[in-house]
């Protein structure tokens, strides 16, 4: 039977996984998530460590697939966008890095992106139709995302950034490509970038233009990023055997975090998440009193794809845990916060202890951390000072450091490798709009640039 996914607002029919790829939003303004997650077999979970990633994703997402795509094309999506290695670095006796950041955009966004490029590419083709895909931006969403659909035909991108609290290499890595790929530098913030294209969404009027999402308000983005949480246990643990291990995630818009709840509940033995933000610390400050206020304006923080007053997510991790919040922040039904907090280990990191972070991994192990990883060592080490444990601790790391050159070279000495993703970027010629941080405006645009 077709796996069904369900709209956290719970207004509207449930639908089918290529549905919720092409619709990005529910048309009630919810999120998807599947009514039921599929569980990991043991017998998966025994083979996981013999299998290439390539082969794990192919397993791991089939159940959530099977009715809209053929397996064979399923292993073939797979195989093209997963085709970088991906490093668990040994740092301490139990603690490691996960190394998300080396692929074509040197972003952990790069494993959603890549997979909802070709999956999208296939489902368009199929119907012969058309796809405007609207993405906000809080940094290296958009590159990851203009990578991935470069040249994808009858699919067209527009991506929005808040023009201050984007690196310049993030910038150009989206700005420089032309073709089906456009840009909007606004004067704002990521939430405002956010809420135009979730108006967008629901508007109407702008139906016509067959609307997506591939921001992380998308379902497609969170069903492949559940893949490296299975995958970097393997190789840590007996999972089989029900091992445990500690994950550490840097959280922004909580889509990468929602992807690591997706595998927990699927049956992945974990001891604790530790969901590490940087100074927008309304979720820590949800899950210690249970009462939840959104940050407006957001504040900003060095870690900037982290800079999130109000998360999308926290919608899908409230119906996770069985209550409902909807796309304002109103909780309309408490989640279990008992269950909620025997899972995760919320915490806020402020930007001194970034920067002392990166410092002391680098002199202490020769570890070259950038800032959004750099909160999520520092919560990892947060959470082990309260709760000791000898159980493996894997700390994700989601963005090069050398998409923050001046940064990194100003707090350990030592200029951070070029990869190839990011080589020759400064001398490419950008091409952006600009526009005010108001809907009528964006509104006039989409219909102007992209009608008929």
């Amino acid at each position: 039977m077709t796996l069904q996914f369900y709209s956290t607002n719970g207004s509207v029919p449930t639908v089918p996984v290529g549905q919720a790829l092409l619709q990005g939003q529910a048309p009630d303004k919810g999120l998807y998530l599947p009514e039921s997650i599929p569980p990991l077999s043991k017998m998966l979970m025994q083979r996981a460590r013999d299998l290439t990633y390539p082969e794990l994703a192919t397993e791991i997402l089939w159940p959530y697939v099977e009715g809209t795509f053929e397996r064979d094309d399923l292993a073939a999506i797979c195989h093209s966008a997963y085709d970088y290695e991906i490093p668990l670095e040994h740092v301490t006796e139990h603690s490691h890095v996960l190394r998300l950041d080396r692929g074509p955009t040197a972003s952990f966004k790069d494993f959603a992106a890549r997979f909802m490029g070709r999956a999208l590419g296939r489902l368009v083709a199929r119907r012969g139709d058309r796809l405007l895909i609207l993405t906000a931006t809080s940094g290296d969403t958009g590159s990851a995302v203009a990578s991935a659909f470069q040249g994808v035909p009858n699919i067209q991108v527009l991506v929005l950034f808040p023009s201050k609290e984007v690196s310049e290499r993030q910038r150009k890595q989206m700005t420089t490509l032309g073709g089906n790929i456009a840009t909007l530098a606004l004067p704002g913030k990521f939430d405002d970038c956010q809420a135009l294209v979730k108006e967008a969404f629901a508007d109407p009027d702008l139906a016509a233009l067959n609307l997506s999402s591939a921001n992380s308000i998308n379902i497609g983005r969170l069903l492949p990023q559940s893949v490296y949480y299975t995958w970097a246990a393997a190789q840590l643990a007996d999972i089989a055997g029900g091992e445990k291990v500690i994950f550490s995630v840097p959280s922004g818009n909580f889509g990468d975090m929602m992807g690591g709840m997706l595998a927990l509940h699927g049956g992945l033995p974990v001891e604790r998440f530790v969901i590490a933000t940087n100074a927008n610390d309304e979720v820590p400050n949800f899950l210690e009193t249970g009462a939840y206020e959104k940050l407006v304006p957001s504040r900003v923080c060095i870690s900037n794809a982290m800079n999130v007053g109000h998360p999308s997510n926290l919608a899908r991790l409230v119906a996770l845990y069985g209550g409902q919040m909807d796309e304002t922040g109103v909780l309309i039904r408490p989640a279990d916060l008992d269950r909620m907090r025997s899972d995760l280990f919320a915490v806020s990191i402020s930007d001194e202890e970034t920067r002392e972070t990166i410092r002391a991994v680098m002199h202490d192990y020769e570890t070259m951390l950038e800032p959004h990883g750099a909160v999520g060592w520092a919560g990892l080490a947060r959470y082990l000072a309260a709760h000791p444990s000898i159980a493996p601790a894997i700390s994700l790391e989601t963005a090069h450091p050398a998409k923050f050159p001046g940064e990194i070279r100003k707090l350990t000495g030592r200029d951070p490798e070029l990869p190839p993703s990011l080589q020759g970027i400064e001398e490419l010629t950008e091409n952006f709009g600009e526009m005010a941080v108001e809907y009528g405006d964006f509104k006039a645009y989409l219909q102007r640039e992209y009608a008929g």
